[in-house]
């Protein structure tokens, strides 16, 4: 990555640098880049769910969706969403708010009963480990640290997760159980999944007969192009390998309508959804239908909901496009730092220099400028390389959110320019 620069013009750049940082501190920012949220305009997109259901309390099939049960969910709100998850409407539940919940209950229950498929309780195994991709999200490594499970680093590559690394260590040891996706814009690399890999995460071989494929398909809706990226068809090509049970799909509508309370989805084979619900109806007598159908009448059917998310689009593309350009009008062709223009989701991934992503966040935060925190990107917070930050531009106004990337860049070069000065 890094450019070769001649004594002078190091010293001449890393002066400028100093200068620079010095002029971003002396402006005292409070800038926030920490988390992916919806902007309070996205959440504004929504505001009609808060007049809703309007009185109105019977779904289409005559639930009266203010009493117990359904724990399936309303069918009219898992037809909308069957089409965009790429999950047959009977094999697709509408639960509560949160898709983090439910792998969080997912992994409970594995650990607790057996699954389909199953030898054992994942308690009553000696190791359980999963594959995390990296760079990945934290959640999904917070849970696994949560309960115990080992986190195993896999390379993510342009077509996803190096699969001739997944596919070694699948085959050769039974503790690991899972691996955690996000297979469309993906989080934070923005990367797609090539329909090569998913046709080999559905038909490799594996070890252990009751691994699982996380598919936490969060941005599955959330395009920034007009040539909204297509993810082949994981469920249905694990069916047709043989594997029907190997993919739990996860979904909400969390940065769709209002993020705290949205709906997520589960899919999976028949045998897994049934799974599920058997350990659910111990835990729950039913979702929260009201909001189910209070979801149906605001986004009324597929085309109501990506109708809804080209809204959300045009709110979000320009702050994405402010991201892109001001990263490659200050960092491009210095050898500093690489980046990729996501075409959807919700971040962008910085890579700096080795060795220096610790170092950038700090000196973001004492100018005024709070990131996420280096490493959060791997498992236990811990980035070898120390080279990965996830950007989050999704929160901030426009203006706001360009003086901040505008300050990381500056960060970005005073700490690469005085590691290749040391």
């Amino acid at each position: 990555m890094t450019t070769e620069l001649s004594a002078g013009a190091l010293t001449w750049l890393l002066e400028r640098a100093r200068q620079d940082y010095q002029d971003l501190a002396e402006r005292e920012l409070s800038l926030d880049l920490t988390r992916g949220k919806p902007s309070p305009e996205q959440l504004d997109l929504s505001d009609d769910l808060l007049s809703l259901p309007g009185g109105r309390h019977t779904a289409a099939d005559g639930t009266d969706v203010r009493n117990y049960g359904g724990l399936q969910g309303l069918p009219e709100l898992r037809e909308i969403f069957a089409g965009v998850l790429q999950v047959p409407v009977a094999q697709l539940l509408a639960a509560g708010n949160s898709s983090l919940e439910l792998m969080h209950d997912c992994l409970v229950h594995a650990l607790l009963s057996v699954l389909p498929g199953a030898e054992s309780r994942w308690v009553d195994q000696e190791r359980i480990a999963f594959l995390c991709p990296v760079p990945g999200y934290d959640r999904h490594f917070a849970l696994c640290e949560r309960f115990g499970i080992d986190m195993i680093q896999v390379p993510m590559t342009a077509d996803g997760p190096d699969l001739d690394v997944v596919e070694r260590l699948v085959a050769e040891d039974p503790a690991i159980k899972g691996i955690w996706c996000v297979p469309k814009y993906s989080n934070p690399g923005g990367v797609s999944y090539s329909d090569e890999t998913v046709a080999r995460l559905a038909s490799m071989s594996t070890a252990a007969p009751d691994f699982r494929i996380f598919w936490d398909n969060a941005y599955a809706a959330h395009h920034l192009t007009d040539e909204p990226v297509e993810i082949a068809d994981l469920l249905a090509a694990c069916a047709e390998a043989g594997n029907a049970d190997r993919v739990f799909v996860f979904g909400s509508t969390s940065k769709i309508t209002v993020a705290g309370a949205g709906v997520a989805f589960f899919g999976s084979s028949p045998a897994n959804v049934q799974w599920l619900l058997r350990n659910n109806s111990k835990r729950s007598i039913g979702p929260d239908k009201i909001n189910q159908l209070r979801h149906v009448i605001f986004l009324r059917d597929a085309d109501g909901m990506r109708a809804h998310m080209e809204r959300q689009r045009a709110l979000l593309q320009p702050k994405f496009d402010a991201v892109a350009r001001i990263l490659e009008t200050e960092l491009g062709g210095t050898g500093l730092a690489t980046w990729a223009s996501p075409k959807g989701g919700y971040f962008v991934a910085l890579q700096v220099q080795d060795g220096c992503a610790k170092e950038v966040v700090r000196r973001a935060k004492e100018a005024g400028i709070a990131l996420t925190p280096a490493g959060a990107t791997h498992p236990y917070g811990d980035d070898p390389r120390d080279a990965f930050i996830r950007i989050a531009p999704s929160y901030p106004g426009l203006e706001e959110l360009e003086r901040a990337i505008e300050g990381l860049t500056v960060c970005v070069r005073l700490v690469g320019y005085e590691k290749q000065a040391s």
